[in-house]
């Protein structure tokens, strides 16, 4: 199955360059379709035309986002330290979103340039 995503130009590049290797987002109704070997197809915001392709080959279920950058390096998610990942991730989700659906890291792996 192939699931699609916005992402802005750092952790898109990131991705890009194969740094940032984990993207973290809510375990919502649309990432609980997410399986193992599926693919996403990532659009560069804003314009949504530029794209990168990923495998899943991970999935990683946590219950809050701290729980997850605390079992993995900092840079895997793209940032270069905790502080600045939970300042990302709280700009786009709130803490009741977090309680209410837990967290879900999502292991890629780049497939095409």
């Amino acid at each position: 199955m192939i699931h699609i995503i916005g992402l802005q130009l750092h952790s898109f590049n990131q991705i890009k360059e194969g740094i940032k290797t984990i993207e973290a987002r809510l375990l919502d109704e649309k990432r609980r379709k997410i399986k193992l070997g599926d693919i996403i197809e990532i659009k560069l915001e804003p314009d949504r035309v530029t794209t990168i392709r990923v495998e899943v080959v991970g999935l990683l279920n946590y219950k809050t986002f701290l729980n997850l950058i605390n079992d993995f390096p900092i840079t895997a998610f793209g940032d270069d330290t905790k502080e600045a990942f939970l300042a990302r991730t709280s700009s786009f989700y709130t803490p009741e979103q977090e309680k209410k659906y837990s967290v879900l890291g999502i292991k890629i792996q780049l497939i095409n340039v």
